[in-house]
Formats: C-alpha cells, structure tokens, sequence
C-alpha cells in the first residue's frame, strides 16, 4: 500500500537534481493542451471497459476498468496497457473534451502486456510518434501523463532499467522504472523530451529503484517491445510468434524461492494437483532461482502444450509433479481471431 509518507519519501529520493527541462516541458505540453495548437497530451485519452462477469480475469481485475491510452495513427488506434481492456466486451474512448467515442478492441498480447484498441468514429487527434526507449538511461528526466486523476501529467526521473518479473508468469526484459510514482499508472504515456512516447504504465511499485530499495514508483513496458509486433497486432490481434506455456500459477519470490501462493481454476497446474504454498524447486531436474529464472526455463522447454516436469515441495515432502502447458489465450474471452 503507497502511503503518503512514502509519497514523500519517494518525491525526495527522485529529486536528486533539479528538473528543470522536464518540468518546462511540463508547462509547455500542459499550454499546448489548453491552446488551439495540438501537444501530445492531446492524444492521451480515457479508456473505459466492460467485461463480463464469468470472464477468467473478472474476479481479480473486476468487471468495470479504465485507465489511459495513446492514441498512435491516423485512424484512431490507441495504445493502452492490455489488463484494462482485456476480454472487454464494450469499450468507449473518453476524449479530452468530454466525448465518448465508442472502441472495438484490436489486440492484447499476453508476451508484453500491450493491447490495442480502435475508435469506430473519427477522433480527430493527431497521433503519437514512437520513440527509442532503449536510449532512455537511468537518470533521465520523463514525463508521466494520464486522462484520469489530477494532476493529468508529472515531472518524473527514470531511476532504474531492469527486468520485471510479475507472479502472473510474466517476464519484461529492460522494464522503464520512474519516480516519483503517478496515481493514475494505467495506461498512462511516458514521454521523453521530444514529446514522442517512450513506454505505457503498467504499475506502482514500492522498489522502483531495485529490490530492498523502498522507492515508490511506476513501471512502465518500454515503446521498444512493441515495435516487433506491431503489425501482427494490428493484423493478427496478436503476436504471430509460437505461444509460450502457461501452468497457471501465481507466485511469489522469496530469496530465491519459488512459493505458490495460489492456481488457475482449471488451469494445468490445478489439474496436475499443485496448490496453495507449495514450493517450486526445480523444473526439468533444474534448480529454480527465483521467478525469473523459473519462467525462462519454462519457456525455454518449447510451445505451449509442452509436458513440464516440476519438483514441488508441499505437504508431502519433495516430489515430481508432470503438468500439461496450456495456451494462455485458451483461457480468455476474447475474438477468435486473436
């Protein structure tokens, strides 16, 4: 939980130098969005979703969502983070003038977390250029802006470039990390001095400055790890790349240690017979060090549906548990064309 001490304690620990570039940008996109001449806070947007309440993700991430989006073509597509939109079945774009704009969604890729949608009438917003997130070093001075919440846009610092490792078997390479964090992360635009979008919220975190560091801050999926896919998305629905498998657990990382905090109803590792605080030692008679190292020796195993051979130390002491990957989109209510 972000309390505002730690707010605080975050706003100074960012604050190494002044940010004077940053926040006279700050001041010029907050004018150009107020004046007749289009800025790129123009092109961040409201987006609110529906889903329907038997949808496999509707019991952690509810059933009515919003957040942020970019807007990044001529035709009204928009850029947000993918869980807001997710097994969506009516999805609106709120504009920055107040206008609802109804949306279909386009794609969500379960590899970076991105999804896709488009507006089904003229929006009327010049788009965004893509930047080069992988020249964003440590240190530099960012914008996070957001059409939800106040303020709409901070002044912020990335203070670290890592991979992240998420407990829903989630793995991003070279992940942006800023601070001090904004309240309204979803979805919201990571802009770098020249205005061109550089990464798309996706959390809070309270160690953005590194493990058993307690800097509250946001993570951001870099602009990089969409240009590969981007016309399989906007084609395909998704990623034409082989699906990696999925067990379906949910875990967390302790020193090193692989805990299980809970399964997928239904998923393979429910039907395999793992649960709730077993421990993941090893997979395919490999040790386990840490849920990072567990995903890559996943995937690395092959395509989903591949066997998975998992030592697991539960109740019954240490044994060899085989499961059945699965293809994580199997799970979810969305088109088939994804």
């Amino acid at each position: 939980m972000i309390t505002q001490p730690m707010l605080q304690q975050s706003t100074r620990a960012a604050a190494w130098r002044p940010l004077g570039l940053m926040v006279a940008l700050l001041i010029l996109l907050l004018a150009c969005g107020r004046a007749a001449t289009a800025g790129p806070l123009d092109a961040v947007v409201e987006i609110r979703a529906s889903v329907p309440a038997d949808a496999f993700t509707a019991g952690v991430l509810g059933t009515e969502r919003n957040g942020s989006g970019v807007v990044v073509d001529a035709d009204g597509l928009v850029l947000t983070i993918g869980y807001i939109i997710l097994e969506a079945i009516r999805v609106d774009i709120v504009l920055p003038d107040g206008e609802i704009a109804p949306a279909e969604v386009v794609a969500y890729d379960t590899a970076t977390g991105f999804g896709l949608v488009r507006a089904l009438v003229p929006l009327n917003i010049a788009p965004i250029e893509f930047g080069n997130s992988a020249d964003l070093a440590e240190q530099s001075e960012v914008l996070v802006a957001s059409a939800i919440g106040a303020p709409p846009a901070i002044a912020a610092r990335v203070i670290s470039r890592r991979d992240f490792a998420g407990y829903w078997e989630y793995l991003l390479p070279d992940a942006i990390f800023t601070s001090p964090p904004h309240r309204a992360f979803g979805g919201a635009a990571l802009f770098g001095g020249k205005g061109r979008l550089l990464g798309i919220g996706s959390l809070v975190v309270g160690d953005a400055a590194g493990p058993g560091r307690a800097i509250p801050g946001n993570m951001f999926v870099p602009i990089d790890a969409l240009k590969p896919i981007y016309r399989d998305l906007v084609e395909h629905g998704r990623s034409r790349a082989p699906p990696r498998p999925w067990l379906g657990v949910y875990t967390e990382d302790l020193r090193g240690r692989v805990f299980v905090n809970r399964t997928a109803p239904h998923g393979p590792a429910a039907r395999a017979g793992i649960a709730a605080d077993d421990i993941i030692v090893a997979i395919g008679g490999e040790p386990v060090r840490g849920m990072a190292d567990f995903y890559r020796k996943l995937w690395a195993l092959g395509d989903a549906g591949v066997e998975v051979t998992l030592s697991v130390l539960g109740n019954k002491g240490l044994s060899d548990i085989a499961v059945t990957s699965a293809n994580r989109y199997d799970f979810l209510k969305i088109k088939s064309s994804y």
